[in-house]
């Protein structure tokens, strides 16, 4: 069974940061493009960070330019999105998303991290930013 789950939400002061994990299992994430995602309250699932099979391309909502950075291990078949200056807005549910790439290059609606294009989703993680 392909899964997905992730780790490492909280609540954290406005300028902290927190790192969240992603782990699969079932599968093995070498050949998959993975994703970051965030659903606030009253708004629509948005794509934060995206990255190729390969970790040669990444792509970063323009609201998290700089401050987060999206990152897999492969050995460990865990995905990670550390995230730096948090202020609230960022407050969201979190969510880590898979597609299958293998060998062919991303599709220009995957490259721009739109969420219909990914396959396997986790559950979430809550994200508050807050004083």
């Amino acid at each position: 069974q392909l899964q997905l789950v992730e780790s490492g939400g909280g609540l954290v002061q406005p300028g902290g940061s927190l790192r969240l994990s992603c782990a699969a299992s079932g599968f093995t994430l070498d050949y998959y493009a993975i994703g970051w995602f965030r659903q606030a309250p009253g708004k629509e699932r948005e794509g934060v960070s995206c990255m190729s099979s390969s970790g040669g391309y990444t792509n970063y909502a323009d609201s998290v330019k700089g401050r987060f950075t999206i990152s897999r291990d492969n050995a460990k078949n865990t995905v990670y999105l550390q995230m730096n200056s948090l202020k609230p807005e960022d407050t969201a549910v979190y969510y880590c998303a898979a597609l299958f790439q293998g060998g062919t290059a991303l599709t220009a609606a995957q490259a721009l991290c739109i969420a219909d294009e990914y396959d396997y989703w986790g559950q979430g993680t809550q994200v508050t930013v807050s004083s």
